[in-house]
């Protein structure tokens, strides 16, 4: 394991309207963080594919207005699959520039969507992903449910990497899932750009000894269609994210950010040796657990709809 490396976040604007053109950004970002020395490299929730921010899908109680089903159905149009050439774009960027890469993403599956997470290895590519268990009250109209299938964990030679994405993180037993799997470098896209947001990552750092690194969209108005629905108005300078990215050490210090002025890539230079150095007085699913009080019990197959046997 590498003891000190740089790691970077990328604070940037999705192209609503364009997941292709997205993943070129964010793969020329990748580039860029690389080439600065960067070996893990973090971006917001929803980057490729488009977080609808303000957009209410024209749903009020007890019925779907038409407007809102074609709203969803150019959403669905702009969400990509695993095996859609935006992945490929990220892939190559990846193991072009060796670094281990997560980023949120849109995924369509046949007629649901989700909001995802995929981890890209800069030696072997496309590793694997997690999809939001919890979508946050009115995602759950356009966004489906993960299952527990899809809750891993990375060993790197960088440490333990695994996400969480946004309020998710606000579910006590995920997290300490994450921590039995020995997480040090915990990654949360998010889409809560508020003053809370950032201590409460210094609160899950402190919690589980690990490293957390967090990710916003930085995105005007402007940036959208003017057909996009925003309860935040049409004003093409209004921020409708307005970043707030950090990371944060082990003992909750914040090492970089929160940014709130525009895009850009923060760093930090990550020693590893901070995690046992937290550890020593609290490592909450061990020696500062009580498994003979509380137990979690985590079901990590796959729940599909149908099955066959």
């Amino acid at each position: 394991m590498s003891k000190c490396f740089k790691a970077a976040v990328v604070q940037i604007a999705s192209i609503p309207n364009d997941p292709l053109a997205t993943a070129e950004k964010a793969a020329e970002k990748l580039r860029e963080a690389a080439a600065k020395g960067a070996r893990l490299v973090v971006f917001p929730e929803a980057l490729i594919g488009g977080y609808p921010k303000g957009a209410s899908f024209g749903a009020p109680i007890g019925f779907r207005k038409p407007e809102g089903r074609d709203a969803f159905a150019k959403y669905h149009s702009r969400a990509i699959e695993i095996d859609g050439p935006e992945v490929e774009i990220m892939t190559e960027a990846a193991t072009e520039t060796g670094t281990f890469v997560v980023v949120g993403i849109i995924e369509r599956d046949k007629g649901t969507l989700y909001c995802t997470v995929l981890y890209f290895d800069g030696e072997k590519g496309l590793v694997g992903k997690h999809r939001k268990l919890m979508p946050t009250a009115a995602e759950r109209l356009i966004w489906g449910f993960g299952d527990g299938s899809t809750m891993p964990v990375f060993e790197t030679d960088l440490g333990t990497i695994g996400a969480v994405i946004c309020w998710e993180n606000y579910m006590p037993a995920l997290r300490m899932h994450m921590y039995a799997q020995g997480v040090s470098l915990y990654c949360t896209p998010t889409a809560d750009d508020r003053d809370t947001w950032v201590p409460s990552m210094q609160h899950i750092a402190l919690e589980g000894r690990t490293f957390v690194l967090t990710a916003c969209q930085y995105i005007k108005r402007g940036t959208f269609e003017d057909s996009h629905e925003s309860a935040l108005g049409d004003d093409p300078e209004t921020v409708m994210m307005r970043g707030g990215s950090a990371i944060i050490n082990p003992l909750g210090n914040v090492l970089a950010g929160p940014d709130f002025t525009g895009e850009t890539i923060i760093y930090a230079d990550l020693d590893m040796d901070d995690v046992m150095r937290g550890k020593y007085d609290f490592d909450v699913t061990g020696h500062y657990a009580r498994p003979d009080v509380f137990e979690l019990i985590v079901d990590t197959r796959a729940k599909p709809a149908v099955r066959k046997v």
